[in-house]
């Protein structure tokens, strides 16, 4: 039976601890926000001696934490000549030489606290549909190397099976750095390790205003007043009022995801033998994978710019899913969800402090690695430890006059012009270059 708006991942969850909706009344340090970020801060600066408080707005991990596609990298969403444009040579080349820190980090963590959560390196396979972004692998490839010392390799079309069963790309960049996971088992072992260290851990309890008072800060929720000496915001793609300096600078994009029924094991090895955790350079920023168990096709991808229902985005993601695999036209769709990822003008994460607030967010579709070691930097500023010092503190997060807060309006137009001009063009680009390759 399909579960439309109800994430496959929730299928295998532990079941949701009992947890308070009333905040003590005070803290040493309030964090708002449950999911990766927030919990990675929460262990972090508890296991530093600080007596640490988490609030919810909801059920913790129910955002994007548990509703994103279980793709655990940490490479960059830009090139770096355009993170250059951003934030100047000095820090681009601190950020790229950082970025395999997060994985590193995300990793050891899910190994020293034994989370099970269906952590394997399996490698990420990056896929070109045009000539074009075959030579921007090629230019990536070198920059890796020339700024964090990582070797891609560049994967031609005719290796391109060892990867995917499918004719639709010209070819690939491969990261061997990379794993796959289940993130509701993932955010499931964070939160027993959070409160088995002595976290307080509230849910159902959102914060209507966050006020400096003192030396410190003063928090009312809906569950009521508690003071805290210093507050790190842990929202991302979930940042709303009234924290409105921050909704102007991170907007909420949202991303679908499907899973089909399971198959068998002979199809899945032969539609994606590598196991790769795989992704395309084409708009449509389509991103899949084989289920942890190995026995389905998770799919992700941008459906659409603005929050359409699951019915409506699994028809537009199967579709898609068909041009790279047309076997799997017989194929039921189990599952269909979205979640919101937080993301930056700049499309880079940023840990810092505003007014008094520390902060890490913006991660741009590279939380699932990013959150957990960024949560872990923004903990220790908080708390004044050097061991919070990061690169993702020198970049930025701009402001556009197109953008003052609220609701991005601003992807209504993004829709309209990646539906009628990008996707066609890119459409057009790829079926001319794939006759030219077999020509």
């Amino acid at each position: 039976m399909a579960r439309l708006g109800q994430p496959y991942w929730w299928d295998d969850g532990a079941p949701l601890p009992d947890l308070p909706e009333k905040p003590p009344a005070n803290a040493e340090l309030l964090i708002v926000g449950a999911g990766f970020t927030g919990l990675s801060a929460a262990i972090t600066a508890r296991r530093a001696g600080a007596q640490v408080v988490v609030v919810d707005s909801g059920v913790p991990g129910q955002g994007a934490s548990t509703r994103n596609g279980g793709m655990c990298g940490a490479h960059s969403r830009v090139a770096f000549d355009e993170m250059v444009k951003s934030f100047g040579a000095d820090v681009a080349a601190r950020v790229f030489a950082e970025m395999p820190n997060a994985f590193a980090y995300t990793k050891s963590l899910i190994e020293d606290e034994a989370i099970d959560c269906g952590f394997q390196v399996t490698g990420r396979i990056q896929l070109a549909t045009t000539r074009r972004h075959v030579r921007e692998f090629e230019t990536l490839a070198a920059t890796l190397k020339r700024e964090a010392g990582y070797d891609a390799q560049i994967v031609g079309r005719d290796s391109l099976g060892d990867h995917i069963g499918s004719d639709h790309y010209l070819g690939g960049l491969y990261y061997h750095d990379h794993a796959g996971l289940q993130p509701r088992q993932f955010h499931d072992g964070l939160m027993a390790v959070a409160l088995r260290e002595g976290v307080t851990i509230v849910q159902n309890c959102p914060v209507a205003s966050l006020q400096k008072a003192g030396t410190g800060f003063e928090a009312v929720t809906r569950g009521g007043i508690i003071r805290a000496q210093r507050a790190i915001l842990a929202t991302n793609g979930y940042t709303r009022r009234p924290f409105g300096w921050f909704t102007r600078r991170v907007f909420p994009l949202p991303s679908f995801i499907i899973a089909t029924q399971e198959l068998t094991s002979e199809r899945l090895n032969r539609l994606a033998p590598g196991g790769r955790m795989m992704v395309e350079t084409h708009a449509k920023h389509s991103y899949y994978r084989l289920s942890p168990d190995k026995k389905r096709i998770i799919f992700g991808g941008r459906a659409g710019m603005v929050p359409y229902g699951p019915q409506f985005a699994a028809r537009r993601l199967r579709r898609t899913m068909l041009q790279i695999w047309p076997e799997l036209a017989d194929v039921e769709i189990t599952h269909s969800w979205r979640g919101y990822t937080g993301f930056t003008h700049e499309h880079t994460p940023n840990v810092g402090c505003y007014d008094g607030v520390y902060y890490a967010m913006g991660y741009s579709g590279s939380g699932v690695a990013m959150a957990p070691y960024l949560g872990m930097k923004a903990a220790y500023q908080a708390l004044g430890d050097a061991r919070g010092d990061t690169a993702f503190s020198d970049t930025t997060m701009a402001t556009r006059p197109y953008h003052p807060g609220g609701w991005p309006w601003f992807l209504v137009g993004g829709e309209i012009w990646y539906r009628q001009i990008v996707d066609r063009i890119e459409a057009h680009r790829a079926r001319k270059d794939r006759a030219g390759h077999n020509g």
